[in-house]
């Protein structure tokens, strides 16, 4: 039998089931329990001998804390790095693709939330500390700006329940958080990140190593061996004050980010070698030959395409600076950040569940195909959107990830287009068309010369053709 660690570096205390000291997974750890894959409990039988043919480690420092713990297993030791960094590391020049598959655009950061499994992690039942957060970056984060994920490790649903679960993201879901797949994903998602607030968990360690900036949320030492290089990162790592705003503490967290060396440097020491130090362990433990070839690891898969889809009412608002020019703040919460300037609107999705919101929208607006059978075609659904819902000035119907068919309430039909290089969510464009028409003006003006809309620091150009 070989055993190999789970997770990042053996850190965690956890008591077997025939010990008395408290599990990390049942409750608060108890100073001196005994580590995870590295003590006594865990490796030797009844009889003292070593349960495993082979113990693999990722980095030399964990020989060594293995031979003070426990020198009876000492000899299964084998170095063999650590098979998941390593694919971490291949997959890191497709970070752009795995970011737009996210459906992240041009302008606009990723921000991770991630939670190991036990009480005292981010999602856990001590603090709690993610299930307080979950509401809050819709509120206090542009939606334009910032997109939002989180990746829960798999054992939260046996601790919280799937229908727990499917409850507390349900809200942050439909503001437009990627919930990330635990067993497929995960591994994508730290190298897709700007950011990360995170806790003592495996996937914050790997995050740090590739580079991200990293706030804890939840970091619970006790729960640590102190001789571990995790419990130094997390002893040293900067965190997260739930009760202060959010978006000052990532946005200082990115700007003020260093990368730095150790995170990359305890999780293996030898980084990319491990698919020939297991292949070759697996092959000597049953005294068999190797194939021929290189020993090859898996690549990490390209996620499927998942945008936001924000079904949530959005508050907009915008500012003319200029000629044909609108700025544009969206938020997908109920509570804008006070400071918000500018003349504000609401934009509801057609598929939203506040269907009472409807009624009160100042722009309707639905994604679909141009050839989608059920709306007809996207003329024939901004008239019947236009009818059904009469407090709506503008309807808009975004086909593609560039344009958008507008219906005013004026009968103008109107054909918005991002030019290249633009690349705002087309929505924004019958939010701008809005703001413009609402300020008195002309369409004249924007058919001519082109509509120029500004989210953040990215300026989106689009051109808009009558129909």
């Amino acid at each position: 039998m070989t055993i190999l660690s789970h997770g990042v570096g053996y850190p965690e205390r956890l008591a077997t089931p025939n010990t008395h000291h408290p599990t990390v997974g049942g409750g608060s750890a108890e100073a001196g329990g005994p580590v995870f894959g590295m003590s006594p409990e865990w490796l030797l039988d009844e009889h003292g001998v070593p349960v495993a043919d082979a113990l693999v480690l990722s980095h030399p420092e964990q020989y060594e804390r293995l031979r003070a713990a426990c020198p009876e297993a000492a000899p299964t030791a084998v170095l063999a790095g650590d098979p998941c960094w390593d694919r971490m590391l291949a997959a890191g020049p497709y970070r752009d693709r795995f970011r737009r598959a996210l459906g992240i655009r041009a302008g606009q950061r990723l921000a991770l939330l991630n939670s190991t499994w036990n009480p005292e992690s981010l999602f856990g039942d001590g603090g709690d500390v993610l299930p307080s957060l979950l509401p809050r970056p819709a509120s206090e984060f542009p939606a334009d700006e910032y997109r939002f994920a989180a990746v829960l490790h798999p054992d939260s649903r046996h601790g919280h329940g799937p229908g727990q679960i499917r409850a507390r993201l349900d809200r942050a879901r439909r503001a437009g958080l990627a919930p990330i797949d635990p067993l497929h994903g995960w591994r994508q998602a730290p190298i897709a990140a700007d950011a990360v607030i995170g806790d003592h968990g495996s996937v914050t360690c790997y995050a740090a190593a590739l580079g991200a900036p990293v706030l804890l949320g939840a970091a619970p030492l006790g729960g640590l061996a102190p001789e571990a290089p995790v419990h130094d990162f997390v002893r040293d790592a900067p965190r997260l004050d739930p009760a202060s705003p959010l978006r000052p503490q990532v946005e200082a967290v990115a700007r003020d980010h260093r990368s730095r060396p150790e995170p990359a440097g305890f999780i293996s020491s030898v980084p990319g070698e491990s698919a020939t130090r297991l292949r070759q362990l697996f092959y000597d433990v049953p005294g068999i030959p190797q194939p021929d070839g290189p020993a090859l690891l898996e690549t990490l898969p390209l996620p499927p395409y998942e945008p936001p889809s924000r079904t949530v009412p959005l508050l907009v608002f915008t500012r003319l600076p200029g000629a044909c020019e609108v700025d544009i703040t969206r938020y997908a919460g109920p509570r804008p950040p006070a400071d918000s300037t500018g003349e504000m609107h609401t934009a509801v999705h057609e598929d939203t569940r506040e269907t009472h919101r409807l009624a009160l929208a100042d722009v309707v607006f639905r994604y679909g195909e141009r050839d989608d059978a059920r709306f007809g075609t996207p003329e024939l659904w901004t008239t019947e959107a236009l009818a059904l819902y009469p407090q709506c000035a503008p309807a808009a119907y975004v086909s593609g990830s560039a344009g958008c068919t507008v219906g005013t309430r004026d009968g103008e039909l109107l054909w918005v287009r991002a030019e290249f290089g633009s690349d705002a969510d087309p929505a924004v464009y019958a939010s701008a068309l809005h703001a413009w028409l609402a300020a008195g003006k002309s369409l004249d003006e924007p058919v001519a010369r082109g509509l120029t809309v500004r989210t953040g620091e990215a300026a989106h150009r689009a051109t808009v053709t009558r129909r």
